[in-house]
């Protein structure tokens, strides 16, 4: 509860919230690197396989709303695949530039976030969400160098992480890379730095650094995959931060233009990526009824239901924000200006569910026999 008390804030006086108030004003502490065997430790995992249903949120499965469950046609057998998905940002204190591990307060936060999030891509053979320090929310209000080396840090672990992943699936299984705000940050790097020019490149179907704004011109080109433009597209990145209207975006764009790209260039007149995930492309747009199944969620956060056709989606071709209308009732945790960031994934629930299955199936039909 006071990890839901600090998004309260957040969303209440983020204006007011200083660089004073929630960048740290500590030393940043160098901190050894785990262990090269640690993420062998199940315990290092929010979800992995073996957990069980019942332990692992990233299989949670909600249900539908009372009387609105579509009937679903039998689409064919799914494919198997293998997620790996970093979970946003659960740590705002002030006091560290890292969530220690044993930090109660952010852990559950993120395994909420987990399950609200990661079970969209429930239908994977395998789901791994690894534990991490990850830096404070503060570090990405400042360019203090202390606030790269947090992410420096934070990255670290997940990099490890993503090591004991690919030696721990089968090696033609194609993978999902997939996460949220923070975690979508980590997973930009990964494919900068991992994954770029390699084999294993090959064999991702699909990328979804969600809510991490990415620029058309000084980002996307670097990444070594091209955008989904189309759904059903196989081995591409797919990105958007939803914004209810009338959206203010004045301060998401701030922070976006003032940063450079991934090659060094201003991002100051360049376009973000805007996927819909409606349509399952580009610069588009789709009224509610294509939405599957929005994930509302109860008021602690620890469940919710889907419901379908409430909540429409238009790529905005002057900021390339999505925007989704009149702004649906979710939950307190709306940020100022509109800004849906916390729901990015929960408003399309269902069709995200839905819409990595088929690129997944479209990169295997895309393989050699």
């Amino acid at each position: 509860m006071l990890f839901i008390a600090g998004l309260f804030v957040l969303r209440v006086f983020a204006e007011e919230l200083t660089e004073f108030a929630m960048v740290p004003r500590v030393d940043f502490v160098e901190q050894e690197a785990l262990e090269a065997n640690a993420y062998q430790d199940p315990a290092m995992w929010f979800s992995r396989p073996g957990m069980g249903a019942v332990n692992d949120p990233a299989r949670w499965q909600p249900s539908y709303a009372e009387g609105t469950a579509p009937e679903e046609a039998a689409d064919g057998e799914t494919p198997a695949f293998a997620v790996f998905f970093v979970h946003p940002t659960s740590f705002t204190e002030n006091d560290a530039w890292n969530a220690p591990l044993d930090d109660q307060l952010s852990q559950d936060g993120a395994r909420v976030m987990v399950r609200g999030m990661a079970s969209a891509f429930n239908q994977a053979s395998e789901i791994w969400v690894p534990r991490y320090r990850q830096a404070t929310y503060g570090a990405f209000l400042t360019d203090a160098p202390e606030a790269g080396r947090a992410l420096d840090l934070a990255y670290a672990d997940v990099s490890a992480a993503f090591d004991f992943f690919l030696e721990s699936i089968p090696a033609d299984r194609p993978i999902v890379l997939a996460g949220h705000s923070q975690g979508g940050y980590h997973v930009v790097r990964l494919l900068l730095e991992k994954l770029k020019g390699t084999p294993v490149m090959e064999r991702v179907a699909v990328a979804y650094p969600i809510g991490m704004p990415i620029s058309i011109e000084t980002d996307l080109p670097e990444l070594g995959l091209p955008a989904c433009a189309s759904a059903g597209q196989a081995g591409c990145v797919a990105s958007w931060a939803s914004f209810g209207e009338p959206a203010d975006t004045s301060q998401y764009l701030r922070i976006y233009h003032q940063s450079p790209g991934i090659n060094g260039n201003s991002r100051e007149t360049s376009p973000i990526l805007c996927f819909n995930p409606l349509t399952g492309g580009i610069e588009d747009s789709a009224d509610a009824a294509s939405n599957l199944g929005t994930l509302v969620p109860e008021e602690d956060l620890s469940g919710g239901e889907l419901v379908p056709g409430g909540v429409p989606a238009r790529c905005d071709p002057e900021t390339g924000v999505l925007l989704i209308g009149d702004p649906p009732a979710l939950g307190p945790y709306v940020l100022p200006g509109n800004n849906y960031h916390v729901y990015d994934i929960p408003l399309f629930w269902k069709n995200l569910q839905q819409d990595v299955v088929e690129r997944v199936r479209t990169w295997q039909t895309n393989q050699p026999s």
